[in-house]
């Protein structure tokens, strides 16, 4: 409880009438007894009133949240007092949320719902129960706040990202860029060649032979479907943070809309988990049931104690894969100490396999070497952070001169760069 202005006057009043009745006229020595009794009796009034009142807080959001993607979340509030009633609200959500917090005003109405909307989103994996509501209540003679403790039994789950509408529709937003697919063929141009009599009329490219005034036919490459494992790297490095949001979400939006693309590209799609020793393996499968199964287990990915271990991933994942495979490995790129053991599994899974390693570029060393240097702290701070984007650019080097494919992008560009890489590996063909 915290007094209000009515209730202050009443303090002061009390006051300055004993104070008198002590002090100036010994007539008004006990009429301070007047304003404390109205003090008194209007607080217990007011303290009835508002235990009558027991407002009740429903979370209206859905029970599934997209990691990293904004929802709307709305808070209703109901009382059971025959007016209105003023509550102010701290809002609050999950410590794992993102939500600008603040304090809101609102007017509940006698027998209806007040509203408050917001918008909040996830930040990591996980189930989380909407947290308590600091609330207080103006009693109605406006002489205090009453404190309330507002909260609804909602629980959250937090589940990677997918695409979009666009993404997910048919044709070529999400087929990616093959323009040389003809449809209904399952084949793709490979090129084009002077007609043979062998050669059947739909092979036969009739505006190519208008424009060169010359019958010429298509040769086609039967369309390849990839085999490729997610492998994701779950130890400690994963707990840094990569923008709003840690590493490991990060790489858990990047696998499920990945997956998502692959399989709707009929690639099929398996998955390893890893930390100092295979955590889950799954094979590489198609459809909709493959991507549910990939979904889950994504979503229920957890920071590891302890380093991860991608020498032992590499030995699993041959065991995945039954003809040359894409891998597609999210790991750390920035600990000089873990690149000896993840050029040695590349070792391993080359040259049967297309090995792809992807890391976060960190933005806050690239902002820190490019800044002015004003004193000779900042100096020391600015070689620091180059001799760190050094290293980082000498581990992807060595991994591209084995052979493998390595990539490193800021947390924001990760995922479309991983995208367009998958894409250009497929349209040429480096995996088949």
């Amino acid at each position: 409880m915290s007094l209000k202005r009515n209730a202050l006057l009443l303090v002061l009043a009390t006051g300055v009438l004993g104070i008198l009745g002590q002090w100036a006229d010994p007539r008004l020595a006990g009429l301070w007894r007047l304003p404390a009794a109205l003090l008194l009796l209007g607080l217990a009034y007011e303290g009835w009133r508002s235990a009558r009142a027991a407002p009740q807080l429903t979370v209206a959001a859905p029970a599934q949240w997209f990691l990293g993607r904004p929802t709307r979340v709305q808070l209703q509030l109901r009382q059971g007092l025959a007016r209105d009633v003023l509550l102010e609200l701290a809002l609050t959500a999950p410590l794992q949320f993102t939500m600008q917090r603040a304090v809101r005003t609102l007017v509940v109405p006698a027998g209806g719902i007040g509203t408050l909307e917001l918008s909040a989103s996830a930040r990591r994996l996980g189930e989380y129960a909407w947290p308590l509501v600091p609330a207080r209540l103006s009693g109605v003679l406006g002489l205090a706040w009453w404190s309330v403790r507002l909260q609804d039994a909602r629980r959250i789950r937090v589940v990677p990202d997918s695409l979009g509408e666009n993404a997910r529709a048919p044709g070529a937003a999400a087929r990616g860029p093959q323009t040389m697919l003809r449809l209904g063929s399952g084949a793709e141009v490979l090129q084009l060649r002077d007609y043979r009599p062998a050669d059947a009329p739909r092979d036969i490219d009739w505006k190519a032979s208008a424009r060169l005034r010359r019958l010429t036919s298509r040769d086609y490459a039967e369309e390849q479907h990839l085999e490729i494992v997610l492998a994701i790297d779950l130890g400690r490095a994963s707990g840094l943070a990569a923008g709003p949001i840690d590493r490991l979400s990060l790489y858990a939006n990047i696998a499920a809309r990945f997956a998502q693309r692959a399989l709707l590209l009929e690639d099929s799609v398996g998955l390893l988990l890893f930390a100092e020793r295979p955590l889950l393996a799954l094979a590489p499968a198609r459809g909709t049931a493959t991507l549910l199964r990939l979904r889950a287990a994504l979503a229920s990915m957890q920071v590891q104690p302890v380093d991860g271990n991608a020498l032992l991933a590499a030995a699993s994942i041959r065991s995945l894969l039954r003809q040359r495979g894409l891998i597609v490995l999210l790991t750390d790129l920035d600990d000089s100490g873990a690149i000896p053991e993840l050029t040695a599994a590349a070792r391993l899974l080359l040259p049967k396999h297309l090995p792809f390693i992807a890391g976060v570029r960190s933005t806050q060393a690239a902002a820190v070497a490019a800044s002015p240097v004003t004193d000779e702290a900042g100096a020391y701070r600015a070689l620091a952070a180059q001799e760190y984007i050094n290293g980082v650019e000498r581990n992807v080097r060595a991994l591209r001169a084995l052979g493998a494919a390595a990539v490193l992008s800021a947390p924001q560009t990760l995922e479309q760069a991983v995208m367009d890489s998958y894409l250009q590996f497929r349209q040429r063909r480096r995996v088949a």
